[in-house]
């Protein structure tokens, strides 16, 4: 079964294919013109989506080598809003047109799942680690379509982070690269920024991003550099230290990473070490792309888990 996918959730506009031999074709775009306004918004990204996607699924289809694909599947949730409605509207249209079935697909799901992808010895159950701008939660992931949420984040997401303290530094946006970039001429000792607790399992950031601002007022400040490898160690220290207990206390040991922070070096680097069995993804499935969603609906299409009747935008679908 060859499964066309269309990704539109937030600024990225992608369409893929993904058969039996897995990915067949992937196609992606990062919208221009964001930048500017220091993050998404969501208008420019809808019209956006409207503008690339018949393109790009012609690409893809094309790049298969397919007239038609045998279902198509599309992200309806989490996202803004108005893009979701762009890319299910176009994909509910397609599937009528080619008289395939449609399938809706979470986009958090998505990106659990494209851990598989590329490493078909990810078996379950395993956890899988979603950390980007908008998500940072842990999932342990029992089957297609078991799933539930082990811990996540109380205020800010991880790249949320990121981005302001690129922000406070000038850095542009998106933030992460950025200072995951500077970090590396940096020292991750140099400001003992703190390792936030709210309890349990989850994280919060929001007071890390405080402590960032709170230094950098400081007449004897550190160097930008030293102040990004200190921030990015305290991240990621965090994170990894949620994970490795959560591996520990569920006995899972099996871990995925996932979403735009999943590119991060450190974080890359410190997961590795962590003893635990660590799926890492090629850091062009970072971000959002066709082929999750394409992979996603075709699991969901050969288990019969398809959508009848009309789909419905839900941009705060949770995964559970």
């Amino acid at each position: 079964m060859n499964v066309l996918g269309i990704e539109t959730s937030c600024d990225e506009t992608a369409a893929a294919v993904v058969g039996s031999r897995g990915i067949l074709a992937d196609v992606t775009v990062t919208q221009a013109g964001h930048a500017a306004f220091g993050g998404v918004v969501p208008e420019i990204a809808a019209r956006g989506h409207v503008e690339l996607l018949p393109s790009l699924v012609r690409q893809a289809l094309a790049e298969a080598g397919l007239e038609r694909p045998d279902a198509v599947a599309a992200t309806t949730g989490p996202g803004l809003a108005g893009a979701l409605l762009v890319g299910l509207s176009f994909g509910q249209a397609l599937a009528l047109g080619f008289g395939v079935p449609f399938v809706s697909v979470n986009h958090l799901e998505a990106h659990l799942l494209s851990a598989q992808l590329e490493n078909p010895e990810l078996e379950w159950p395993f956890l899988g680690l979603v950390v980007s701008g908008g998500h940072t939660a842990l999932y342990l992931s029992a089957g297609l379509g078991s799933t539930r949420r082990v811990a996540e984040t109380v205020d800010d997401a991880a790249g949320e982070a990121y981005d302001k303290v690129a922000r406070m530094l000038g850095l542009g946006w998106p933030g992460g690269p950025a200072v995951d970039r500077m970090a590396a001429s940096g020292d991750p000792r140099a400001v003992r920024f703190p390792r936030p607790a709210p309890g349990g399992l989850d994280w919060s950031f929001s007071g890390l991003k405080t402590a960032v601002r709170q230094h950098l007022s400081r007449p004897d400040r550190a160097s930008d550099a030293d102040v990004c490898a200190s921030f990015q160690a305290a991240v990621v220290e965090v994170l990894c230290d949620r994970v490795v207990r959560a591996a520990r206390e569920l006995a899972v040991p099996r871990v995925a990473l996932a979403g735009g922070v999943a590119a991060n070096s450190e974080l890359r680097r410190v997961m590795s070490s962590s003893g635990l069995q660590v799926f890492l993804p090629a850091r062009s499935r970072c971000t959002d792309n066709g082929a999750m969603v394409a992979y996603a609906g075709r699991l969901h299409a050969l288990a019969g888990h398809v959508t009848e009747g009309p789909a419905v935008a839900r941009p705060d679908w949770e995964l559970e």
